[in-house]
Protein backbone atom coordinates (compact mmCIF):
# COMPACT_ATOMS: atom_id res chain seq x y z
CA UNK A 1 0.00 0.00 0.00
CA UNK A 2 1.11 3.28 -0.96
CA UNK A 3 0.28 7.04 0.80
CA UNK A 4 0.74 10.50 1.13
CA UNK A 5 1.61 12.85 4.00
CA UNK A 6 2.84 16.39 4.01
CA UNK A 7 4.54 18.43 7.10
CA UNK A 8 6.32 21.55 7.74
CA UNK A 9 9.98 19.25 7.99
CA UNK A 10 10.10 15.71 6.90
CA UNK A 11 10.21 14.81 10.87
CA UNK A 12 6.63 15.99 11.12
CA UNK A 13 5.36 14.66 7.69
CA UNK A 14 6.83 11.43 9.22
CA UNK A 15 4.99 11.68 12.23
CA UNK A 16 1.76 12.28 10.78
CA UNK A 17 2.50 9.51 8.81
CA UNK A 18 2.69 7.37 11.81
CA UNK A 19 -0.23 8.55 13.90
CA UNK A 20 -2.76 8.10 11.01
CA UNK A 21 -1.20 4.73 9.81
CA UNK A 22 -0.97 3.30 13.93
CA UNK A 23 2.03 1.38 12.56
CA UNK A 24 5.72 1.74 14.08
CA UNK A 25 7.97 3.89 12.14
CA UNK A 26 10.29 0.74 11.03
CA UNK A 27 7.32 -0.88 9.48
CA UNK A 28 7.19 1.28 6.52
CA UNK A 29 9.59 3.26 4.19
CA UNK A 30 9.72 6.77 2.94
CA UNK A 31 10.68 8.77 -0.20
CA UNK A 32 11.10 11.99 -0.34
CA UNK A 33 8.55 13.58 -2.82
CA UNK A 34 8.63 16.97 -2.92
CA UNK A 35 9.72 19.98 -0.87
CA UNK A 36 8.40 23.59 -0.51
CA UNK A 37 10.55 26.09 0.44
CA UNK A 38 8.86 29.29 2.83
CA UNK A 39 8.86 32.21 2.23
CA UNK A 40 7.65 34.93 4.36
CA UNK A 41 4.40 34.81 3.91
CA UNK A 42 4.12 31.04 3.56
CA UNK A 43 5.97 28.45 5.47
CA UNK A 44 7.58 25.23 3.60
CA UNK A 45 6.80 22.02 3.08
CA UNK A 46 7.63 18.78 3.22
CA UNK A 47 5.69 16.09 0.82
CA UNK A 48 6.68 12.10 1.74
CA UNK A 49 5.24 8.85 -0.10
CA UNK A 50 4.99 6.25 2.16
CA UNK A 51 5.18 2.52 1.53
CA UNK A 52 3.41 -0.17 3.58
CA UNK A 53 4.04 -3.90 2.90
CA UNK A 54 1.41 -5.09 1.95
CA UNK A 55 -0.49 -8.63 3.45
CA UNK A 56 1.15 -10.95 1.12
CA UNK A 57 4.23 -10.31 2.01
CA UNK A 58 6.47 -11.83 5.23
CA UNK A 59 9.55 -11.58 6.25
CA UNK A 60 11.57 -14.71 6.77
CA UNK A 61 12.92 -14.46 10.52
CA UNK A 62 15.47 -16.81 9.81
CA UNK A 63 17.21 -15.61 7.02
CA UNK A 64 15.99 -11.66 7.29
CA UNK A 65 14.57 -11.49 3.82
CA UNK A 66 11.35 -11.20 2.58
CA UNK A 67 9.59 -14.36 1.39
CA UNK A 68 6.49 -13.87 -0.75
CA UNK A 69 4.28 -16.78 -1.54
CA UNK A 70 1.44 -15.76 -3.39
CA UNK A 71 3.10 -13.94 -6.21
CA UNK A 72 5.66 -15.42 -8.04
CA UNK A 73 7.85 -13.68 -10.50
CA UNK A 74 8.20 -13.45 -13.61
CA UNK A 75 11.40 -13.84 -15.34
CA UNK A 76 10.87 -12.58 -18.97
CA UNK A 77 13.02 -8.96 -19.22
CA UNK A 78 11.16 -7.98 -21.99
CA UNK A 79 8.76 -5.37 -21.22
CA UNK A 80 4.69 -6.65 -20.83
CA UNK A 81 2.63 -3.09 -20.68
CA UNK A 82 2.45 0.35 -20.96
CA UNK A 83 3.74 1.08 -17.42
CA UNK A 84 7.08 -1.13 -17.84
CA UNK A 85 7.93 0.23 -21.19
CA UNK A 86 7.74 4.08 -19.56
CA UNK A 87 9.74 2.98 -17.10
CA UNK A 88 12.27 1.24 -19.16
CA UNK A 89 12.46 4.42 -21.38
CA UNK A 90 13.01 6.79 -18.17
CA UNK A 91 15.77 4.70 -16.98
CA UNK A 92 17.64 4.35 -19.85
CA UNK A 93 17.34 8.23 -20.45
CA UNK A 94 17.94 9.49 -17.40
CA UNK A 95 21.44 7.20 -17.24
CA UNK A 96 22.08 8.61 -20.84
CA UNK A 97 22.05 12.29 -19.75
CA UNK A 98 24.30 11.37 -16.83
CA UNK A 99 27.21 10.06 -18.94
CA UNK A 100 26.29 6.74 -18.31
CA UNK A 101 24.44 4.77 -20.42
CA UNK A 102 23.29 1.21 -19.64
CA UNK A 103 20.32 -0.65 -21.04
CA UNK A 104 17.50 -1.54 -18.61
CA UNK A 105 15.60 -4.78 -18.60
CA UNK A 106 12.88 -6.34 -16.16
CA UNK A 107 14.35 -8.49 -13.46
CA UNK A 108 11.44 -9.55 -11.76
CA UNK A 109 7.52 -8.75 -11.69
CA UNK A 110 5.75 -9.62 -7.98
CA UNK A 111 2.30 -7.70 -6.82
CA UNK A 112 2.48 -4.16 -7.31
CA UNK A 113 6.32 -3.92 -7.96
CA UNK A 114 8.44 -4.31 -10.70
CA UNK A 115 11.61 -5.03 -10.51
CA UNK A 116 14.76 -3.39 -13.13
CA UNK A 117 18.02 -4.11 -13.66
CA UNK A 118 20.68 -2.34 -15.98
CA UNK A 119 23.06 -3.48 -17.83
CA UNK A 120 26.18 -0.80 -18.13
CA UNK A 121 29.50 -0.66 -18.53
CA UNK A 122 29.19 1.80 -15.96
CA UNK A 123 28.01 0.34 -13.81
CA UNK A 124 30.03 0.80 -10.93
CA UNK A 125 29.48 4.22 -11.05
CA UNK A 126 25.21 3.75 -11.19
CA UNK A 127 26.10 1.89 -8.22
CA UNK A 128 28.03 4.50 -6.49
CA UNK A 129 29.43 4.24 -2.95
CA UNK A 130 27.11 1.76 -0.61
CA UNK A 131 24.65 2.05 -3.24
CA UNK A 132 23.42 5.85 -2.87
CA UNK A 133 23.50 6.04 -6.69
CA UNK A 134 21.73 3.52 -7.20
CA UNK A 135 19.36 4.62 -4.73
CA UNK A 136 18.89 7.93 -6.14
CA UNK A 137 18.31 6.67 -9.65
CA UNK A 138 15.31 4.31 -7.95
CA UNK A 139 13.63 7.53 -5.96
CA UNK A 140 13.91 9.36 -9.12
CA UNK A 141 11.96 6.55 -11.03
CA UNK A 142 9.55 5.52 -8.34
CA UNK A 143 8.47 9.71 -8.38
CA UNK A 144 8.16 8.76 -12.06
CA UNK A 145 6.31 5.81 -11.27
CA UNK A 146 3.85 7.08 -9.45
CA UNK A 147 2.57 9.34 -12.37
CA UNK A 148 1.63 6.66 -14.65
CA UNK A 149 0.40 4.39 -11.72
CA UNK A 150 -0.03 5.38 -8.13
CA UNK A 151 -0.60 1.43 -6.93
CA UNK A 152 3.05 0.31 -8.39
CA UNK A 153 6.52 0.35 -7.16
CA UNK A 154 10.16 0.37 -8.61
CA UNK A 155 13.07 -1.76 -7.85
CA UNK A 156 16.06 -0.64 -9.90
CA UNK A 157 19.45 -3.35 -9.51
CA UNK A 158 22.89 -3.25 -10.62
CA UNK A 159 25.52 -6.78 -10.86
CA UNK A 160 22.63 -7.95 -8.44
CA UNK A 161 23.82 -5.61 -6.12
CA UNK A 162 21.17 -5.33 -3.54
CA UNK A 163 21.10 -8.81 -3.52
CA UNK A 164 24.29 -9.11 -2.02
CA UNK A 165 24.47 -6.09 -0.25
CA UNK A 166 21.51 -7.28 1.94
CA UNK A 167 23.61 -10.90 2.10
CA UNK A 168 26.14 -8.18 3.61
CA UNK A 169 23.83 -6.55 6.09
CA UNK A 170 22.45 -10.12 7.57
CA UNK A 171 26.09 -11.17 7.91
CA UNK A 172 27.34 -7.94 9.85
CA UNK A 173 24.30 -8.15 12.35
CA UNK A 174 24.91 -11.72 13.06
CA UNK A 175 28.55 -10.75 13.13
CA UNK A 176 27.69 -7.29 15.36
CA UNK A 177 25.56 -9.46 17.66
CA UNK A 178 28.50 -12.25 18.52
CA UNK A 179 30.29 -9.30 19.53
CA UNK A 180 27.76 -7.64 21.82
CA UNK A 181 27.08 -11.36 23.44
CA UNK A 182 30.89 -11.27 24.37
CA UNK A 183 31.30 -8.18 25.47
CA UNK A 184 28.24 -7.04 27.47
CA UNK A 185 27.98 -3.89 25.43
CA UNK A 186 25.78 -2.51 22.80
CA UNK A 187 27.42 -1.67 19.06
CA UNK A 188 26.16 0.69 16.61
CA UNK A 189 25.56 -0.23 12.79
CA UNK A 190 26.41 2.03 10.36
CA UNK A 191 23.13 5.01 9.32
CA UNK A 192 20.98 2.50 7.06
CA UNK A 193 17.99 3.48 5.18
CA UNK A 194 14.26 2.07 6.76
CA UNK A 195 14.42 -1.14 4.74
CA UNK A 196 18.24 -1.78 5.97
CA UNK A 197 17.40 -1.52 9.25
CA UNK A 198 14.05 -3.76 8.97
CA UNK A 199 16.61 -5.92 7.82
CA UNK A 200 18.87 -5.96 10.61
CA UNK A 201 15.45 -6.12 12.97
CA UNK A 202 14.01 -8.94 11.75
CA UNK A 203 17.67 -11.23 11.56
CA UNK A 204 18.29 -10.59 15.51
CA UNK A 205 14.66 -10.70 16.10
CA UNK A 206 14.66 -14.42 17.55
CA UNK A 207 18.22 -13.95 19.32
CA UNK A 208 16.79 -13.89 23.20
CA UNK A 209 19.74 -12.05 24.55
CA UNK A 210 19.71 -9.54 21.53
CA UNK A 211 17.67 -6.29 21.10
CA UNK A 212 17.59 -3.83 18.73
CA UNK A 213 16.37 -0.37 18.11
CA UNK A 214 16.86 2.51 16.05
CA UNK A 215 18.23 5.79 17.02
CA UNK A 216 18.81 9.25 15.04
CA UNK A 217 16.53 11.43 12.93
CA UNK A 218 16.13 11.55 9.19
CA UNK A 219 15.49 9.28 6.36
CA UNK A 220 19.02 7.35 7.61
CA UNK A 221 19.21 6.18 11.01
CA UNK A 222 21.53 3.78 12.89
CA UNK A 223 20.51 0.71 14.57
CA UNK A 224 22.25 -0.14 18.09
CA UNK A 225 22.73 -3.53 18.67
CA UNK A 226 22.19 -4.55 22.51
CA UNK A 227 22.88 -7.06 24.96
CA UNK A 228 20.13 -8.36 27.52
CA UNK A 229 21.30 -11.20 29.02
CA UNK A 230 22.93 -8.29 31.65
CA UNK A 231 23.75 -5.38 32.65
CA UNK A 232 24.86 -3.83 29.90
CA UNK A 233 27.47 -0.67 29.20
CA UNK A 234 26.85 1.31 26.11
CA UNK A 235 29.26 3.55 24.48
Amino acid sequence: MIREFEGKTEREAIDNAVTELNLDREHFDVEIMETTKGSFFRKGTVKIRVYIEDDDEEYDEQHGTERREEAPSSTDPAPQNEFEEKIIQFIETVTRKMGFPGRANIAYREAQKVGFNIDSEYSGILIGKKGKNLDSLQLLANIYAGRIDEGRRVVIDAENYRSRHEDNIIRNAHRTAAQVRRSKRSRLLEPMNPFERRLVHTTLNEMKDIETKSEGDGLYKQVRVIYRGGRQRQY
